[in-house]
């Protein structure tokens, strides 16, 4: 029986599907109508009238069988979106095939010629024609480029959806047919577009679906072939065990984008050895020795190279390329956390300046300079600082990764200088929980 249900029925009486000639054969019968009596054009498929009273399969011509029209004729039911597209061409040749499996002599007659003619005719324009135009996927880059440049300044789950819905976007254009060329773009795009999702991720506290984003950032930029594109992403998913707490991690990833680097003026090429001298100043705190030091100063050395040889357009972009101000923030706090506090502090300084508006990233430099005042011996000034850089940012505005980092260098001041005045009432207050927030600017860190 034919899988006509109600909804598919409906449709067809609204106009918002069209019958296919098999399904329009049934329409036929069922009324008793020509097809142009339904609103279509004629004849039906079957070649015969509709309108003898009792006649269900319309195969009856002046009373007397038709000889085209016996058990050979066999109705396949076709999906309900199945309109066009080829339909009327497979029933041919399939009417055609069932007729020979039947014992009846078929020839290449004008129908079967027509069909052949018309699929191949459908597959070249498959072919040749795109659902993605060349100036849609340069609306699309410059979409993401655009969330580059507006990442300190908007809250990141608005951000976070906004990147997804672009792509979303761009997952369906790839679903369909592409030349090559355009493949690769959308590809390099969704590495970009998954990567920056990854990053709003790890501010948004969500280390898991942050590594996840990331795996596929790296899938797509795979396909691209694209070394400084694998680089990027491979340097930026280091973030998210540096920020966990496994500098070891972090160091492998980092060393595997610095590779994938490889000679090319990239920014990956100047953030690999910065990540990768963070990753070490954490094991040189915890109690690595001066060859870890040395190490992290050589890879701050080859970061500060790398970046020279950038372009103005990378050295300018927040997200997909690397700035000045995050090069003097990155080494400040590599610096401060390997005891250097003189030359850490003289950066941070430097790198404050740079950072003039962007309230988050300048509250990030003020702990680090309050953690070098802890270095050098001076608890009660530390302290000071620190809440000083939490006041400054309030309550509204406080997010996961200034949280942590506050927190802990206020336990580190309480292990180092026992219960100093206000330092309970400085913990109690990262501790308790932050009131509901709308806004949430995006950190650098």
């Amino acid at each position: 029986m034919p899988g006509i249900g109600e909804t598919l029925l409906s449709a067809y009486e609204s106009g918002l599907k069209r019958p296919g000639p098999e399904y329009l054969h049934y329409l036929c019968s069922v009324y008793r109508v020509e097809p142009v009596a339904l609103g279509y054009e004629g004849p039906c498929i079957c070649g015969h009238g509709h309108r003898m009273p009792g006649v269900v399969r319309g195969d009856l011509h002046e009373g007397k069988p038709d000889a085209s029209s016996d058990s050979r004729e066999l109705w396949v039911q076709q999906p309900d979106d199945a309109v066009g597209g080829g339909e009327e061409e497979e029933n041919v040749l399939r009417r055609t095939l069932l007729a020979m499996i039947d014992g009846t002599a078929m020839k290449l007659d004008p129908p079967v010629l027509n069909a052949a003619e018309s699929i191949r005719r459908r597959m070249d324009q498959t072919l040749v024609s795109t659902t993605v135009s060349p100036a849609m996927l340069d609306h699309w880059e410059e979409a993401a480029a655009s969330f580059g440049r507006q990442y300190m300044n908007t809250p990141p789950l608005r951000q976070l959806c906004d990147v997804l819905l672009e792509f979303s976007t761009v997952r369906q254009a790839m679903e369909q047919h592409q030349p090559i060329d355009l493949q690769e773009r959308l590809c390099a795009l969704a590495a970009r577009l998954a990567g920056l999702a990854g990053i709003i991720m790890i501010d948004l506290g969500d280390q898991r679906l942050a590594r996840s984003f990331f795996r596929t950032s790296r899938t797509a930029a795979d396909e691209t072939g694209d070394r400084a594109l694998r680089a990027w992403v491979t340097a930026r998913e280091a973030l998210v065990p540096l920020f966990l707490g496994d500098p070891r991690e972090a160091l492998n990833l980092a060393k595997k984008s610095r590779d994938l680097a490889g000679q090319t003026p990239c920014a990956a090429k100047a953030m690999a050895p910065v990540v990768e001298a963070r990753a070490l100043s954490m094991l040189a705190n915890a109690g690595g020795k001066k060859d870890v030091v040395d190490q992290a100063k050589r890879a701050l050395a080859r970061a500060r190279a790398a970046f020279a040889q950038m372009s103005p357009a990378q050295q300018e972009d927040t997200v997909f390329g690397y700035t000045e101000r995050q090069l003097y923030f990155h080494q400040g706090d590599t610096l401060a956390r390997l005891g250097q506090t003189l030359e850490a502090d003289l950066i941070l300084e430097q790198a404050l300046e740079k950072y003039d508006g962007d309230l988050l990233d300048q509250t990030l430099i003020r702990l680090d300079r309050a953690q070098c005042r802890l270095l050098e011996g001076d608890g009660e000034e530390a302290l000071k600082q620190a809440r000083h850089a939490i006041d400054l940012v309030g309550d509204d505005f406080r997010s996961d990764i200034i949280l942590r980092r506050a927190l802990d260098l206020a336990n580190t001041i309480q292990l180092r200088c026992g219960d100093l005045p206000g330092l309970a009432e400085f913990i109690q207050k990262l501790v308790s929980p932050a009131p509901v927030r709308i806004v949430t600017p995006t950190a650098e860190a």
